[in-house]
């Protein structure tokens, strides 16, 4: 099969899966008591213009074979403003930085972040890194030097998290066209969720994690904003699970992942967060968003544990133009004295979105037959009932 007809089927599929993904029942469905008010799609492309895809990649079962499987891993491509190029404001900030993602020295520097966000697996940055810089190029997504037609540079922005427990890490499975297709696949509307893109071989408080994403709608004086959020979550012990304010992972003692070899209880692996708003903010505000983030993840009982990476990063698609090398700018922002209902909306719709990709991914055997099974549902919804934990009705 040619290239142009390979990634022309991957395409297809990541569309299927986003239609396919988008009718499973998340969190609110259940009846998961969960404050304030989602957006439409109840996702981070309810912050209009954004886009997202995931390339998929599942293949092989059984004895691990170093390059040749089982593979389950995948890359998500966040596109702020879609195919337009035009930088937003940003910052970043890490809880704990046992992680990696690349090129926030200058996100933290310019206060730009000047292309997509890309997640994938720990073993993978670097060919996805080197396929956003060849992609922004072929597409003329960047803005040259002046002068220089065919001349610019870039530092992409691509997070991990470790999915070696279930995927062939080290067969370094992505490849260029793997990131390519997650990028030409973006789109907005309502997106896949659970094992899908950079989250297909991700673990979560010891159940099946994943992609996750929520929203939420803030109103200020005569405006109404959007806060959307979209989490890669691979990270959290069982005994910390807590939901609703209850501690589920106390309750659901079986159902533990069987490991290859097996492992101790703890508090594992990591979680990105990547925070989208269309309310206009600077980039020391939406670093003040982006340290609100572990609040919704304490929400579930995750701490930071010392083998966690645990990064994030906000942006704002507000003041379009706003990285003009030439003119000077007007720009607007958000008060300060204006900014709590903002830090509530990130803290709640990060919250949401872990329990989506909780609720969405479904068990999985991976390299060497390690499971690791989704979460009960029905047992946790009778577990928040036994707690007297106020449930909504879907």
């Amino acid at each position: 099969m040619s290239m142009s007809k390979y990634i022309a089927v991957v395409l297809l599929l990541c569309v299927a899966a986003n239609v396919a993904f988008s009718q499973s029942p998340r969190a609110r469905d259940l009846g998961i008591p969960l404050d304030g008010e989602p957006g439409k799609w109840n996702a981070i492309t309810d912050v209009e213009g954004l886009q997202v895809g995931h390339l998929t990649l599942i293949s092989g079962e059984g004895r691990l074979m170093v390059g040749k499987g089982p593979v389950r891993t995948g890359v998500t491509a966040i596109l702020p403003r879609g195919r337009t190029y035009d930088p937003v404001f940003a910052g970043w900030y890490s809880l704990n930085g046992n992680g990696e993602m690349t090129g926030t020295t200058w996100v933290e520097e310019s206060g730009f972040l000047e292309g997509p966000v890309m997640i994938t697996n720990t073993h993978s940055v670097g060919v996805v890194r080197d396929a956003v810089v060849e992609w922004q190029f072929t597409n003329g997504h960047f803005d040259p030097l002046p002068n220089e037609p065919d001349i610019f540079w870039a530092l992409p922005v691509v997070a991990e998290t470790y999915d070696g427990d279930l995927n062939d890490i080290n067969g370094f499975h992505v490849k260029k066209e793997h990131a390519f297709a997650a990028l030409d696949s973006a789109q907005g509307g309502p997106i896949a969720e659970g094992n899908v893109g950079g989250g297909t071989g991700m673990i979560c408080h010891l159940f099946k994690g994943g992609i996750g994403t929520s929203s939420r709608q803030i109103r200020v004086d005569s405006s109404t904003y959007t806060i959307g959020v979209l989490v890669q979550a691979n990270y959290g012990g069982r005994r910390s699970l807590t939901i609703a304010g209850v501690p589920v992972g106390k309750e659901i003692k079986d159902l533990m992942p069987k490991w290859d070899p097996l492992r101790s209880d703890e508090d594992r692996g990591s979680i990105i967060v990547v925070v989208a708003t269309d309310a206009p903010m600077l980039p020391h505000q939406l670093k003040r968003l982006a340290r609100r983030v572990p609040i919704g993840i304490s929400r579930l009982g995750g701490y930071g544990g010392n083998g966690s990476g645990d990064i994030f990063i906000a942006f704002s698609t507000a003041n379009p133009g706003a990285a003009s090398r030439d003119e000077d700018q007007l720009i607007q922002m958000i008060p300060n004295d204006k900014m709590s209902p903002f830090f509530e909306a990130t803290a709640q719709a990060t919250e949401e979105s872990i329990l989506n990709a909780l609720v969405a991914a479904e068990t999985m055997i991976g390299k060497n037959g390690t499971t690791v099974y989704e979460l009960p549902e029905d047992r946790v919804m009778e577990i928040l009932k036994e707690y007297g934990r106020g449930v909504k009705e879907p």
